[in-house]
């Protein structure tokens, strides 16, 4: 199966180019982003050295669908889809701060927690709690954006505002309009049978000065779901619970010993591997949108996507 991995367009106007992780970012004219969803995977800060079948469409077409459901909430920066991988959007400067929202104890902080540490990003977590177990009202517990081959950083409200990285003024709209998303997604995870566990947002400001939610939001990559209809009886059988989100990725590298530190070797990636992954992705999109995914390798061809945005831009 074709899979998109790099891209090297050159657009006219084109101002910056930059290869994240998963998206591939052009700039235009300083006014304009250009963000194609590839088909790299990452874990552990990781870029892991196969790609996923039509993970980028799914990654795509789930923040498009979420964006617009949240419009209303927060202002975003998508203004079109072309293409399935692709989206585009107004330009604005990011904040080097991931906003990362838990509702439940899971994932980083329940290593963290299971480690005999309580407090995470400068917020202290309740004593006695089970892993998924609820908190008993969401926490943001913000990250640092990573820079090319470093890990993100565990980083406090106080921290961040006493760095200089966001001001306090513009720290207090990014945490409003945080749990704002966060209370949405969990209603629209709801109406689908599922739970929203926890998710991250990033936010811009645009040169209006404006903040604006920007990237993906409510994607198996920057977020975690459960299924609702089991979700009491495994936690109160202490058993794990059944999600839909990259965690099964991280628990598979972490049982074949890679957790992304030095000296550790990803696993091989073999085809059937890649395949239940792509089917994971596959399921979360069809889960949290109630529709059917299309699957078009037709789209998976760089000239198409190359005259796809020349023909938007």
């Amino acid at each position: 199966m074709k899979t998109i991995n790099n891209t090297n367009f050159s657009f006219p106007n084109q101002t910056k180019f930059y290869r994240g992780k998963v998206r591939e970012v052009y700039t235009i004219n300083d006014n304009l982003i250009v963000m194609i969803a590839t088909d790299r995977i990452s874990a552990f800060d990781v870029v892991l050295p196969k790609q996923i079948p039509f993970k980028g469409q799914v990654l795509n077409q789930i923040a498009e669908k979420m964006l617009a459901a949240t419009q209303e909430i927060v202002p975003n920066w998508l203004l079109a889809t072309p293409h399935p991988n692709v989206a585009i959007g107004q330009y604005c400067q990011p904040f080097k701060v991931e906003m990362v929202i838990r509702g439940y104890l899971v994932g980083h902080a329940a290593r963290e927690y299971n480690l005999g540490k309580r407090t995470i990003s400068g917020v202290t977590m309740p004593n006695g709690m089970l892993e998924n177990e609820v908190f008993p009202k969401p926490i943001i517990t913000p990250s640092t954006k990573a820079q090319d081959g470093l890990h993100d950083e565990d980083i406090s409200k106080e921290e961040i505002i006493k760095q200089g990285i966001v001001s306090k003024e513009d720290y207090e709209v990014l945490e409003k309009y945080t749990f704002a998303l966060y209370q949405k997604g969990v209603e629209l995870a709801k109406e689908q049978g599922l739970i929203l566990v926890d998710t991250k947002y990033e936010f811009g400001k645009t040169k209006d000065g404006k903040i604006i939610l920007i990237d993906e939001i409510h994607t198996p990559d920057s977020s975690r779901y459960f299924y609702a209809d089991t979700y009491k009886e495994l936690l109160k059988e202490k058993k794990p619970q059944r999600q839909l989100s990259k965690e099964f990725v991280r628990q598979w590298l972490i049982e074949n010993n890679f957790q992304g530190k030095e000296g550790q070797q990803v696993p091989e990636m073999t085809a059937i591997k890649i395949n239940e992954i792509s089917e994971r992705y596959i399921e979360l999109y069809e889960q949290i949108t109630g529709e059917t995914f299309c699957k078009d390798s037709k789209t998976i061809d760089l000239d198409s996507i190359q005259q796809a945005i020349e023909g938007s831009i």
